[in-house]
């Protein structure tokens, strides 16, 4: 059973930094990458088995960390993500923050405080159900903000993630990419099944009615923010499989670039007595 190896899922997947960007171009369901499901379930297990490992030598090393983005549409899975991609992680050195309307104290500063307040420590990995990018999506959709406030802001943002990958942060962002079909289903599923049911919430069909104004802002988000420090990856997740198989991948493979090695307090057994 093959997996694919790294360099075809970023090339499939990366939204290249400086070229032209179609979201159309990018599939919301892979077709070549894995045989099957099946094969896509075992490349999870080991992938999800190496994070672990990697993230305990990242926890111990204690000088970098990780920050993962996870933005998408309502049910394109961004917890589904989160509990099968990390699901041998241990919770020590880890940690999720959801991004939902802002407070009253947060409205009353800059829009990218309260991200920059979350950014991981040294030795973490953090895990953003959405992110700052809500304020180039959702915000422009609902005109939340002046266009030309909107307009600032993606040189601010890109401004922002170099500025934390320079200073010791690794930055990896997925746009879960589902078409419109999958959504209207997996929002019905969510009246259907009771234990999904707290799920729903009647403003998601308004954002399903403006669903055309959501593209084109993901389309410009993505185009103007994927950076040679912190680049976009198009994930299809019209599949839940498939998407947390893809996404592991490439949080391994990062984990491994970025190889983090256990420290060595130069401490000798011989140096201590155990009698």
């Amino acid at each position: 059973m093959s997996f694919p190896d790294y360099d075809q899922v970023y090339k499939a997947l990366m939204a290249e930094p400086g070229q032209a960007f179609r979201l159309a171009d990018y599939p919301t369901r892979s077709e070549g990458l894995f045989d099957n499901k099946k094969a896509a379930r075992r490349c999870l297990k080991e992938d999800a088995a190496a994070i672990d490992f990697l993230q305990d030598k990242l926890y111990a090393e204690g000088r970098r960390s990780l920050l993962v983005i996870l933005q998408g549409m309502d049910t394109s899975g961004k917890s589904g993500a989160i509990r099968n991609v990390f699901a041998k992680t241990t919770p020590l050195g880890m940690g999720v923050k959801a991004y939902k309307a802002p407070s009253k104290n947060e409205l009353a500063r800059d829009y990218l405080w309260r991200v920059h307040n979350a950014v991981p420590k040294k030795g973490e990995i953090k895990i953003f159900d959405r992110s700052q990018y809500e304020d180039v999506l959702v915000v422009r959709v609902r005109g939340f903000a002046p266009p030309e406030t909107v307009e600032q802001r993606y040189e601010q943002i890109n401004a922002f993630e170099k500025h934390i990958s320079e200073n010791g942060v690794t930055i990896l962002k997925f746009m879960l990419h589902i078409s419109y079909e999958t959504q209207g289903e997996r929002l019905q599923d969510r009246l259907i099944q009771p234990h999904k049911r707290w799920k729903f919430n009647p403003n998601d069909m308004d954002d399903r009615k403006m669903w055309p104004d959501f593209m084109r802002a993901y389309e410009t988000a993505v185009q103007r923010c994927s950076t040679d420090h912190a680049p976009w990856y198009v994930v299809p997740s019209d599949s839940r499989t498939v998407r947390n198989a893809l996404i592991a991948r490439i949080v391994r493979a990062t984990l491994e670039g970025m190889a983090p090695e256990w420290p060595d307090h130069g401490y000798q057994l011989e140096d201590f007595d155990f009698s």
